[in-house]
């Protein structure tokens, strides 16, 4: 009887550590898209710009990610001469917890990534949940900006104005599928079920701007996740060692 006890306890805690782990697991996978980039960015391999243009004629396509400076025959000029290759404005009005866009602008010309000894193309097109920047925002009401928000909007209503820039001055970190593009030449894509993805930042301030929003949500569910890998794990040793005494 009392080993009948240990089992069942043993058993009990590695099911609770199970159930734990979902959870915390279940509550990150809510966060969405930009939670689904950040464990991306965390787990793909990183290569040179040659090896990524090498591989991108290779038969089999494989997701990677390429170090370089953005690079562009094409940039323009903003108002404070910065020669840009991507901006994006987004005007966002607060409902709730959340922030929905209203509007979204995009000015993009042709740019990639410039290496050492070889350059690749990425498509910027493709860019949205997997631009990572440090965005310069400003804030205000629905009611001062009354002409750009939906027709009866409160005038109470916090907007903001984030604007996210990408310049040939900055160096990048490209995660993309490598391939020869219609004009012949290496270019990084969206692909193998994954987004395209850009940070101008190291990944770990990239992955703080990715959870910035949802700070406590990830906070709660690496707990979660922490704790029910540990006691599943303790639960598990235990139903070992009390199954072979």
């Amino acid at each position: 009887m009392p080993g009948y006890d240990r089992r069942v306890t043993s058993l009990l805690l590695l099911a609770v550590g199970l159930v734990v782990f979902a959870t915390g697991w279940l509550l990150v996978r809510r966060l969405g898209d930009r939670a689904r980039v950040g464990r991306i960015l965390a787990t793909t391999r990183v290569v040179p710009v040659d090896e990524a243009v090498r591989l991108a004629g290779a038969a089999s396509p494989c997701y990677i990610g390429v170090g370089g400076r953005l690079d562009s025959d094409q940039e323009f000029l903003d108002e404070h001469d910065r020669p840009l290759v991507l901006r994006r404005s987004r005007l966002e009005l607060r409902a709730g917890s959340r922030w929905v866009t209203v509007t979204d602008h995009r000015e993009i010309v042709p740019f990639g990534l410039a290496g050492s000894l070889a350059s690749i193309a990425v498509d910027g097109e493709a860019l949205h949940e997997g631009l990572i920047v440090v965005p310069r925002e400003s804030e205000g009401t629905a009611g001062e900006i009354a002409d750009r928000v939906p027709e009866g909007t409160p005038p109470a209503t916090p907007a903001r104005l984030r604007t996210e820039l990408l310049t040939t001055v900055d160096h990048a970190l490209a995660l993309g599928v490598p391939r020869i593009g219609p004009d012949g030449d290496p270019i990084l894509r969206a692909g193998l079920g994954r987004p395209l993805i850009l940070t101008t930042l190291e990944p770990a301030e990239a992955m703080r701007i990715l959870a910035a929003e949802h700070r406590s949500s990830t906070r709660v569910g690496a707990l979660l996740m922490a704790g029910g890998l540990l006691a599943a794990a303790v639960g598990l040793a235990w139903t070992v060692i009390v199954t072979v005494a």
